[in-house]
């Protein structure tokens, strides 16, 4: 239960920082356009089929695993969409979620970038370790700290 007013840190705490509104639009983002792909990829050679010229390799990648693209794009889906809802509403299983797909797709970036399949992914390793490490900053594990259950504000 709350009592009186808030201190200054509990009011820089309370408020969800930039960054974090500006992660929830990424992931969201990210929700679209695996939403998009996995229509696409259900429907070859259907309306959507102009945006693999983009990156035509994911397209031959995605083709050569079959109903699996769709099934990972559906997965990349709904775990960007649940990031998103939890970085807005404050969740630390957001914040969680996020910190984990993050890394997830560093993994990925470097694995794909060390293989040498897709050497343009090298340039995903340092901006995904970057938001992570955003992530894990003390003012927003702060931020997210202050909205877990059971965390209640005492009196002054």
């Amino acid at each position: 239960m709350f009592y009186g007013r808030l201190t200054h840190h509990e009011e820089i705490v309370s408020q969800r920082p930039k960054g974090v509104t500006a992660l929830g639009a990424f992931f969201l983002f990210g929700a679209a356009m695996s939403f998009t792909a996995g229509v696409g990829l259900l429907f070859p050679n259907g309306p959507l089929e102009p945006m693999w010229r983009l990156n035509p390799r994911a397209r031959e990648g995605f083709g050569r695993m079959g109903l699996w693209a769709v099934v990972l794009m559906s997965a990349v889906c709904i775990a960007c969409s649940f990031a998103a809802a939890g970085l807005w509403r404050g969740a630390v299983w957001g914040h969680r979620l996020a910190i984990g797909v993050l890394v997830l797709n560093l993994l990925g970036d470097a694995i794909n970038a060390l293989s040498g399949l897709e050497p343009r992914a090298a340039l995903g390793v340092p901006i995904a370790g970057a938001l992570v490490a955003y992530l894990v900053s003390d003012s927003v594990r702060a931020f997210f700290a202050a909205h877990e259950p059971g965390v209640t504000r005492r009196a002054p």
